[in-house]
């Protein structure tokens, strides 16, 4: 025993790390801290100091007046109007998306079609993606317009005797942008989706088969559990994206007609650079920031318990 112990090699005691050895770390991340500090955190500090000041910019000695601009937004109908519109735009694109993307993904999944068939279907339908929102608008507009190919196609088909204003009516407008939105966005659910199920043992297929299940029962068995994770994640990531749309809604309908498209993103573009308000437009944006950093504090909860 103790000729195993003399012959043991020394034990290398380790270095405690020193005070500079400890910042080297931080050192590395400094450039890039510097630079999030100076392009994020200082413009949201200097928006929420304008939040609480009235006539700021545009005056050299702004008044404090605390939460007032807070209470006019808050009170604002057409603030309570473009947050309607902004819940309705982002839920309906949400759950349309998920549908869509799972729809088309499990297509493309399936053994029924041929590798070549596969591959055609998927340049098609991953194409909206592809597009910027520019283009997407411009394609729309020009589809939507009442002498463009969709009235054509109702007019020849006897469903309507005149063309349809699609974004020019109080009644379709909301609905067409969001349409327009599900259509351009669809293909990230089912890009995220078509990996997750080609991630799913076949095994487990196999085995419920053997247990007597039927597509049905495997699918609410056995593929939805195995892409809730990821459902939830892209779910909660896509509610953050749209909730803050602006240049699809800018681009095409810019909030109208009489406000049936407003946005919380276009009603405080309007409220800063149109209306000059920049006190009332940086309050309403703290309150998007608010929401935002609700739905966000979610997603990463969801992510810790993920891992």
């Amino acid at each position: 025993m103790n000729t195993l112990l003399k012959d043991a090699p020394p034990r290398i005691r380790q270095p405690r790390p020193t005070f500079k050895r400890s910042l080297i770390p931080y050192a590395y991340i400094s450039p890039t801290a510097a630079l999030l500090l100076v392009l994020m955190m200082l413009p949201i500090i200097l928006v929420i100091g304008y939040s609480f000041f009235d006539n700021v910019i545009v005056n050299k000695n702004p008044e404090f007046v605390g939460l007032a601009n807070y209470v006019e937004i808050l009170t604002d109908g057409v603030f309570a109007q473009a947050l309607g519109n902004t819940l309705y735009f982002t839920f309906v694109s949400v759950g349309a998306h998920l549908v869509l993307g799972l729809s088309f993904a499990m297509l493309l999944n399936t053994r029924l079609l041929s590798s070549l068939s596969k591959a055609l279907f998927r340049a098609i339908y991953v194409m909206p993606w592809l597009f910027t929102v520019a283009i997407i608008a411009v394609l729309w507009r020009l589809l939507l317009n009442p002498n463009g190919v969709i009235n054509y196609v109702i007019i020849t088909l006897g469903l309507s005797d005149t063309g349809i204003e699609w974004l020019s009516s109080r009644d379709t407008a909301l609905i067409a942008v969001t349409f327009i939105n599900i259509w351009a966005g669809y293909p990230f659910f089912m890009v995220s989706l078509l990996a997750g199920l080609q991630g799913i043992p076949r095994d487990l297929y196999e085995a419920a088969t053997v247990d007597g299940a039927n597509p049905i029962q495997q699918f609410i068995h056995v593929t939805l559990p195995q892409l809730k994770p990821i459902i939830i994640s892209m779910a909660m990531l896509d509610l953050i994206w749209t909730s803050q749309q602006f240049a699809l809604i800018w681009m095409t309908t810019g909030g109208g007609p009489i406000n049936d498209t407003e946005m919380l993103s276009t009603f405080t573009y309007k409220a800063a650079f149109s209306s000059y308000e920049f006190s009332q437009a940086s309050a309403s944006a703290v309150i998007v920031l608010l929401l935002s950093m609700v739905l966000a504090f979610f997603y990463v909860c969801h992510q810790k318990s993920r891992d």
